[in-house]
């Protein structure tokens, strides 16, 4: 064994190496936001591309073929593909928490988001040159969410805490999810066109907006009053119950439209009724909430994209009331500026919000936005604007609607660009996870 003289000390040990700095596709394995989030990131972008160059072409007098409805391919791949998967990584990172749970392994959730990778690669060239091929795809993405849903769920249950409700309609709403998306491959394997329309609108008012209704009104009265701690973070479960029940009689509308259309003109003025009382009531809670408090300063952007995108929900809502008395009373609809208003704007909004934040805490960063980043959401915001217009006025369709699309596959490749970045990167605090 070595010795050293008295007058001489043994030299320091050896710092440990700090973690390699460059992007690695292994570090997506370390923590569950960063494997979902990145695989997420992808699909975005690439679906958001892709239907940009469909309306393009579309603009330029081509068509590209097709093997199932444009209108619904682009609802299977926009509503399914990449929302999903967002969730997987904001739900296997927060739900833990929620239901005070170990943290989970990024490598238990690798085959169901393989799954879903995989089944929308199938799903993409299938909708242009085999609907057997997008069904296929559809199932092996019906296949992974079950791997998911299934892991979430033993989470669900062994955790004890008094308060699991917003859980536990998570996984209800991730449940009808699987349902929508077996029912849509089965629609594609029979070519049964109204069922796969069906489908879609379970996905989206039964699977989707449930998802993010239940995460905004457990999440967002809580950031805010973390911000802002003279609000009350007020959420009582009433409210909850209220909002989910105006999304499930527009599911239930909406799937019903899609196999037995056109519905009766009572039940439309009913379904109107109940939209306009949630518009109401959903506009007065984003006041409630602290939307213009959001608005004061730079300091709070951050919270105010999370207000914006709330305030979507509300207005697609209205509009949806609108849309169903004009029909209710024989008159043209609003046609998709409510759908529009649900998907680009509160469910597109509140995602680049949420996996902003998150994002930016969990790779150890501040919690801010910087000018980029405000830039691309406002660039969000008008897209959806644009795409609202579109709708309301036909004469100007065209060219709002690909203002639309350019500006939501800008914003959403940008965004991915840079916010994937961190996903493969250490944390900037040198922190694991």
């Amino acid at each position: 064994m070595a010795t050293f003289p008295l007058h001489m000390q043994a030299p320091p040990p050896m710092p440990p190496a700090p973690p390699q700095s460059g992007w690695r596709l292994a570090r997506l394995l370390s923590a569950p936001h960063r494997l979902g989030f990145f695989s997420a990131a992808v699909w975005l972008a690439l679906s958001a591309l892709w239907w940009g160059a469909v309306l393009l072409a579309r603009a330029c007098g081509l068509e590209p073929p097709w093997a199932v409805a444009p209108a619904q391919a682009h609802g299977l791949l926009l509503a399914f593909s990449f929302m999903p998967l967002f969730i997987v990584g904001f739900l296997f990172t927060a739900g833990p928490r929620w239901l005070a749970q170990p943290e989970v392994d990024a490598r238990d959730l690798l085959p169901g988001v393989l799954a879903l990778l995989m089944g929308w690669l199938l799903v993409l060239p299938g909708v242009h040159f085999g609907a057997p091929l997008a069904a296929a795809g559809v199932a092996v993405a019906a296949g992974g969410w079950a791997l998911l849903l299934r892991r979430y769920l033993h989470i669900l249950r062994a955790s004890q805490v008094a308060d699991r409700l917003h859980a536990q309609i998570v996984a209800g709403a991730a449940a009808y999810g699987l349902l929508a998306l077996a029912l849509a491959a089965f629609a594609l394997w029979q070519g049964q066109a109204a069922l796969l329309g069906a489908a879609i609108q379970l996905a989206l008012w039964g699977f989707l907006a449930p998802v993010f209704t239940a995460v905004s009104h457990r999440m967002l009265p809580f950031f805010t009053q973390a911000v802002l701690p003279a609000l009350e973070a007020w959420r009582p479960e009433w409210l909850l119950v209220a909002m989910l029940s105006a999304l499930g009689a527009t599911a239930l509308a909406g799937f019903a439209s899609a196999l037995w259309s056109p519905l009766p003109a009572l039940l439309l003025a009913a379904l109107a009724l109940v939209q306009a009382a949630a518009a109401g009531l959903l506009l007065w809670l984003a006041l409630r909430w602290g939307l213009l408090h959001s608005l004061r300063g730079k300091g709070l952007r951050l919270l105010a994209m999370l207000h914006g995108g709330f305030v979507w929900l509300g207005l697609a809502f209205a509009l949806g009331a609108a849309s169903n008395a004009l029909q209710a009373a024989g008159q043209a609809s609003l046609g998709l500026a409510p759908l529009h208003a649900l998907t680009m704007g509160y469910l597109g909004c509140t995602l680049i919000a949420m996996i902003t934040r998150v994002s930016a805490g969990h790779s150890g960063r501040p919690l801010a936005v910087d000018g980029p980043a405000w830039a691309l959401y406002l660039l969000l915001q008008a897209a959806v604007l644009a795409r609202v217009l579109a709708a309301l006025w036909p004469a100007q369709a065209t060219p709002l609607t690909l203002a639309a699309i350019g500006g939501w596959a800008l914003a959403c490749v940008s965004w991915a660009l840079r916010y994937g970045s961190w996903l493969g990167r250490p944390r900037a605090d040198g922190r694991p996870g």
